[in-house]
């Protein structure tokens, strides 16, 4: 489908364009676009084949990432707008994606009224967010950002591939890699639109609203040891049963977690021996804890683990648990908020602000630049889902907010 104007709405002309690019998948059953994938290189063809439709200047980076650069009406850094092309398995067609289609189609407007963005801008479609292939998320925005780490060259996807030999078949120097980073001097902030991945805005009855933050997360999974024993001979005062145990702390961790205003989520629960009639011996379960304050995660943390100690005690049950990940929440830029908030209230919206429950390639460009984000309602908060829906109206509404985000300027 071309990029030529339409009678149809720029949201409805956005959600065509993600139908075209969700056919560059791997299967035709579900929706799957990996890193360094023939679907990879269809979707970076495509959308700078649309790129160059606006006169665009368009290239690949020594990471795969796809640019275009529009030029401003005033020289200066250029204004990076963007997301990733990359998908989860079975996926839905909007996540990463309308962070580069929507300023994309204010661009294709702006083209078509004969104008120019204030400054320059530069639309990014990162090669890798999500790590479906290779397990390391945020690869193509960690390049960009210089800090590529050369051991991920080794690191195999389930076919054996390694990411260097992936690299090179996809026709990219693994020893360039250096390349890809970009110069924060050429550069004044980048600014990320995103579906929200949640169900706030839709509650609030809002098409958009403005994130202050992506929420900084840790991960530990958690070993509660019992005693296994006979379901039908050992009396219910006599049992060591981990499981209870289990589900007691994960109520207690809920309510904490609601009232202190974090989020909390036990995603994995391994249940042994695993036998109906059989006590439940050993409990293995996940946690996954979020907040966009680290202080207030922490100390809700250490603070179930003080009242959960008890409990166990209580029960004759021991807890032994291992850190399997931590990361720092990432504020965005005060100033980027407020101007994103005047752009909402100028079309009639509410300044609404809320954090981000999910990392997204802004997490890796804040290392470099000042960033903002932009959240879009998603019909009941699904996504990673082939069900994963916006509206055209809401999409159409988008499109002007960032037409007179580059309009205007910073």
């Amino acid at each position: 489908m071309s990029i030529e104007h339409s009678d149809l709405t720029s949201g409805q002309r956005v959600l065509d364009w993600a139908d075209q690019l969700a056919r560059c998948s791997d299967s035709p059953d579900y929706l799957c676009r990996t890193y360094l994938s023939a679907e990879h290189r269809a979707a970076n063809d495509q959308v700078a084949a649309w790129m160059r439709q606006l006169d665009m200047a368009t290239w690949e980076d020594a990471a795969g990432n796809l640019w275009g650069r529009c030029e401003g009406r005033q020289p200066g850094p250029a204004l990076v707008m963007g997301s990733h092309l990359d998908t989860v398995r079975d996926a839905g067609r909007y996540d990463g994606m309308l962070g580069v289609l929507v300023p994309l189609m204010a661009l294709q407007e702006l083209h078509a009224a004969g104008e120019q963005p204030a400054v320059p801008v530069e639309i990014v479609g990162f090669a890798d967010e999500e790590g479906t292939r290779f397990g390391t998320t945020l690869l193509g925005s960690r390049a960009v950002t210089g800090r590529w780490d050369p051991a991920w060259h080794d690191i195999r996807d389930a076919e054996g591939v390694s990411l260097g030999e992936a690299l090179v078949a996809f026709g990219l120097d693994p020893e360039r890699m250096h390349e890809a980073a970009r110069d924060p001097a050429d550069l004044a902030a980048y600014i990320e639109f995103h579906i929200e991945q949640g169900p706030v805005l839709e509650d609030q009855g809002l098409p958009m609203g403005v994130v202050t933050s992506i929420n900084g997360a840790r991960r530990l999974r958690l070993t509660i040891t019992g005693q296994a024993g006979h379901a039908g001979t050992v009396p219910m005062t006599l049992r060591r049963d981990a499981l209870i145990g289990a589900a007691e702390i994960m109520v207690a961790m809920e309510q904490r977690a609601r009232d202190q205003g974090v989020v909390a989520t036990f995603g994995q629960l391994d249940v042994q021996p695993g036998a109906v009639n059989v006590i439940p011996g050993r409990v293995v379960l996940s946690l996954d804890i979020r907040s966009e304050d680290d202080r207030r995660r922490d100390q809700v943390l250490a603070d179930w683990l003080a009242e959960v100690a008890p409990m166990l005690q209580r029960r004759g049950l021991e807890l032994t648990q291992e850190a399997l990940h931590q990361a720092g929440a990432v504020p965005c830029d005060a100033g980027l908020q407020d101007r994103l908030a005047r752009l909402l209230t100028q079309a009639g919206q509410p300044d609404f602000r809320l954090p981000s429950g999910a990392g997204h390639d802004a997490m890796a460009m804040a290392e470099i630049l000042p960033v903002g984000m932009l959240f879009l309602r998603c019909a009941g908060g699904i996504s990673h889902n082939p069900a994963e829906s916006v509206t055209a109206d809401d999409v159409t509404a988008a499109v002007n907010v960032i037409k007179a985000l580059l309009r205007a300027g910073l």
